[in-house]
């Protein structure tokens, strides 16, 4: 397991039970460098949507377990958020949730001179994901799937 998985994984158990005592789930949580600095992401959600307030009082709670635990070697920026409107579907939960709905899907390489597609998920296996476009089912690699995120229904 990689350092960042292990802060990643650590950190997921620590925010289980703030999470659950706040009211809330948790959706993802990473561990990121952007720029010069790294970032520690949670991103949490509820039925509803989360407020300010949820993610204040589940930040105060993490950071104070964090300080204790104390395991992580690099200075960081601490995060909690929503995942947002138009969230990344990252992991199988995820997707599981979204079924049915409207997705934008990004590849690494073009597909029929394409790298952009949108459609509404149909299913997913270990190997595959399947959306439909424009009334046509159409099936993608996993591994070569760059994002796939709920589209913005704007």
């Amino acid at each position: 397991m990689s350092r960042r998985e292990t802060y990643e994984t650590r950190t997921e158990a620590l925010l289980q039970p703030i999470a659950e005592q706040n009211g809330v789930e948790i959706y993802d949580v990473e561990y990121v460098k952007e720029g010069s600095g790294w970032y520690l992401r949670a991103y949490i959600d509820k039925e509803g949507g989360v407020s300010i307030d949820d993610c204040e009082a589940v930040s105060r709670a993490l950071s104070d377990a964090l300080d204790l635990e104390d395991y992580i070697e690099d200075a960081y920026t601490l995060e909690v958020s929503s995942p947002g409107l138009g969230r990344v579907l990252k992991k199988d939960r995820h997707l599981d949730r979204s079924i049915g709905e409207e997705v934008e899907l990004k590849l690494y390489r073009p597909q029929e001179k394409r790298r952009e597609f949108s459609g509404i998920l149909k299913g997913y296996t270990a190997d595959a994901v399947v959306i439909e476009e424009d009334g046509q089912e159409r099936t993608f690699v996993r591994k070569d799937i760059a994002l796939i995120r709920l589209a913005l229904d704007l």
